[in-house]
């Protein structure tokens, strides 16, 4: 490795969120993007909800007691949080500061309020995607041939999307996901162009330094 190339390793890691209403092809572009780059890596949260058959802790989510879970939130260490049903889910700081810090990509999968409060928390390290449907009928077409869900259900998760949808325009990036292969190649670039953004590439000053006294 070069001189170069080991400079360029000095660069800050980006929060990647992942947004979109469901069907519309959010969990198949994380996968493929934490498949396809190594050095990103998925957020892990902490949720008060029991596992779930195959879930294991610390891989899916970090199973804690409520009282752990409030004593977090008190002390301010999750980065996001939201309460669903009687649950309770959050994104522990720490991890995610420490990877940031050596250079590591942490990706999200959270939706628009969560997707809020972590641009209060962190804006500076945060880069925003919002994955739409070509359409409304391929959505639901979508939904439908996952066969997971009972009519009733997919008729809510269409409802659902329709507020999800409307807040596309807080996000830094929109993809429409018509062909999932031309959608992850723009994925990818904006991950490789939000890479080289100046303010992530901490050695740059040096290195400029350097050059303009003739090193």
């Amino acid at each position: 490795m070069s001189n170069l190339d080991t400079l360029k390793d000095q660069r800050r890691g980006l929060m990647i969120v992942l947004s979109s209403p469901s069907g519309a092809g959010k969990t198949t572009m994380t996968r493929r993007l934490l498949a396809q780059d190594p050095q990103i890596a998925m957020s892990v949260s902490v949720t008060t909800r029991s596992p779930r058959p195959g879930e294991r802790d610390g891989e899916d989510y970090y199973f804690i007691t409520k009282d752990k879970f409030a004593a977090l939130e008190a002390e301010d260490e999750l980065l996001e949080h939201a309460r669903v049903f009687d649950n309770y889910y959050g994104t522990p700081r720490e991890p995610v500061e420490e990877a940031l810090a050596d250079g590591k990509d942490i990706v999200f999968d959270i939706d628009w309020q969560g997707a809020q409060q972590l641009t209060e928390a962190a804006a500076d390290d945060l880069v925003k995607i919002f994955i739409l449907p070509p359409n409304m009928r391929e959505l639901e077409q979508r939904l439908r041939t996952r066969a997971q869900d009972s009519d009733d259900v997919i008729a809510k998760r269409m409802n659902k999307s329709e507020n999800e949808i409307s807040h596309w325009a807080e996000y830094d990036y929109v993809l429409v996901n018509e062909n999932i292969d031309r959608a992850m190649g723009e994925l990818l670039s904006i991950v490789t162009a939000e890479r080289m953004r100046r303010k992530r590439q901490p050695w740059l000053s040096g290195f400029v330094k350097g050059l303009i006294e003739g090193q």
